[in-house]
């Protein structure tokens, strides 16, 4: 017990950190996610050829080579410094992540039934009119429960800003075992449970995003 009381609020310094990429990357992510999802829908080809194109280099390639490109070799190769490493941890992973859930947005859009566009242009609506009042609250709905995944996901992707020194929980941890070897098991048993306790709320939001998403979806 007093190797808890040691531990637990040198690891408590990171929680911050930790909790605020989460939330940048959560708000970036999502909108990356629509604007990407939207734009592999347009009747532009060049827009949803280069679209596809970042879906799958981000999709198809390490979360944490990434997080390095952008850290280490933007500024090297092309000068260009994304000025703190909290910008390159949140890009990394709201890029990596959006990425995934454009897919999961261009789906439930395609996935709503036939029959209300027909029904909705019938009623003479434009198509900002249909997808705005028709067919993009029924995709939503489609879409929350593989969106309330990746909040969790994304909790566990924040561990990675240790790699380029930004002070989290995991910062914390790594000090904490490198200073005292024998603490290691104790320490991370402590690491996992800040990091489930930070996950239970959004299980919680999941399974409510889960339920909402039964509701007000036309079938067939």
């Amino acid at each position: 017990m007093s190797a808890f009381s040691e531990i637990f609020p040198v690891l408590m310094q990171g929680i911050n950190i930790t909790i605020t990429v989460l939330i940048a990357s959560i708000v970036c992510g999502y909108l990356t996610a629509f604007i990407a999802g939207f734009c592999r829908l347009s009747n532009n080809i060049i827009l949803r050829k280069l679209t596809g194109l970042y879906v799958e280099v981000f999709r198809g390639t390490s979360l944490i080579v990434q997080l390095f490109w952008l850290y280490y070799a933007l500024p090297i190769l092309f000068g260009f410094d994304l000025g703190s490493d909290f910008w390159a941890g949140v890009l990394a992973i709201s890029l990596n992540y959006g990425a995934y859930m454009s897919e999961i947005v261009r789906g439930s859009i395609l996935s709503v039934a036939k029959g209300q566009t027909e029904a909705a242009t019938a009623l003479n609506m434009s198509s900002f009119q249909r997808m705005r009042l028709v067919i993009f609250p029924q995709a939503v709905r489609m879409m929350l429960p593989e969106f309330g995944n990746y909040l969790i996901q994304m909790l566990k992707a924040t561990s990675l800003v240790s790699l380029i020194g930004m002070t989290d929980i995991l910062y914390y941890g790594d000090i904490l075992r490198s200073s005292n070897l024998s603490q290691a098991p104790t320490v991370y048993l402590l690491v996992l449970i800040f990091y489930f306790i930070l996950a239970l709320p959004l299980i919680f939001l999941t399974r409510k995003m889960e339920g909402i998403s039964k509701k007000g979806v036309a079938s067939g």
